[in-house]
């Protein structure tokens, strides 16, 4: 056996390790040792510094994946409170849209009613306000329901008309409701006149006309004086309708060489359709009117006239034929001494 294969290590009794607290001690004592001369002399500051830019690009990637996640958090919290805004904004515009349209309606509302409180005033027929409850479901007819009835004075044939003129006429009355024909229905008419010229005639509705308008002049004839412009109010000579209020202007002038008569058709100058308040007035009554009071004064003089007159030749007649007949008893007797 040679020597170079003998262990020359020494045996383990023989071995120097120093112990487990020698080591911490000797580890603490240079800590403390670094600390304080970092401390002072900040002999560590390089390598801190050159480890920082070793390390950097691991620090990067490792931070990668927590810098996408909290960005990723961070931008769903933004979208979902963006989302959030955005959605309460559309709801509060839709409420300020419907508070907006409501205060536009109210405004014209207020001047509507105004202006039907100063027709009140101004008028010398009795009258009140109603407001259209709904329109009649039959469709043949153009008429409206108003919530005011019998209850509340209503009368049938009470002329009704809104601020700017007459729109139509009481016809049917309940306990609590009326129904109203307005003008442009085809089994309505209304006596008017044209102040520009002092005619009279009558307007017949026809809301199925297929002309502009909705009222028509019947039976003119063709050298009637009527322009395109002309307004025509209410004559008052038919006891309901009092003298002067606004019926409708003229739109169409159609004269025709081969026809006497002229076509003439009228636009109301009052809202006949989505009106929402309106005055009923008091139905005027044949007497109480003056104008109508003179006509029909006239023509009860003008009959009693003709009556007087045909008593006076059927006098006359009496009176001639007893005097032909006296005068034919008295020559009876003058004849018979002869």
């Amino acid at each position: 056996m040679s020597l170079d294969t003998l262990d020359h290590r020494a045996p383990s009794l023989f071995k120097q390790q120093a112990s487990r607290t020698s080591q911490l001690a000797l580890y603490s004592a240079l800590a403390l040792f670094l600390m304080v001369a970092d401390a002072r002399f900040k002999i560590t500051t390089p390598v801190r510094s050159a480890l920082s830019v070793a390390l950097s690009p691991v620090q990067w990637v490792v931070a990668q994946p927590v810098l996408a996640y909290q960005n990723a958090s961070r931008y769903a919290e933004v979208q979902q409170q963006a989302v959030a805004r955005e959605d309460a904004a559309r709801k509060e515009l839709v409420v300020m849209a419907q508070r907006a349209e409501l205060a536009d309606e109210l405004i014209k509302e207020n001047e509507h009613l105004r202006s039907m409180l100063e027709l009140r005033e101004r008028s010398l027929t009795p009258g009140q306000v109603a407001e259209v409850v709904y329109d009649s479901p039959d469709p043949y007819t153009r008429r409206v329901v108003i919530d005011k009835g019998q209850a509340d004075g209503v009368e049938p044939g009470s002329p009704v008309l809104d601020e700017k003129g007459v729109i139509g006429q009481v016809t049917r009355v309940y306990p609590t409701r009326a129904e109203v024909t307005l003008l442009i229905d085809r089994d309505q008419a209304i006596p008017v006149f044209n102040p520009r010229t002092g005619a009279r005639s009558v307007a017949y509705g026809d809301a199925s006309s297929t002309r502009a308008g909705g009222l028509e002049l019947r039976f003119m004839p063709s050298n009637a004086d009527v322009q395109v412009g002309d307004l025509l109010t209410t004559s008052g000579i038919d006891g309901l309708y009092p003298l002067g209020l606004p019926v409708a202007k003229v739109v169409t002038v159609d004269r025709r060489a081969d026809s006497a008569f002229t076509r003439i058709y009228c636009e109301p100058v009052g809202r006949v359709q989505g009106v929402r308040h309106v005055m009923v007035l008091k139905p005027q009554g044949r007497t109480e009117h003056p104008e109508a009071a003179n006509m029909q004064a006239k023509a009860d003089a003008e009959k009693a006239d003709r009556a007087a007159k045909a008593r006076g030749k059927k006098e006359a007649a009496a009176a001639e034929k007893e005097k032909a007949a006296a005068e034919k008893a008295g020559a009876k007797p003058a004849k018979d001494p002869a």
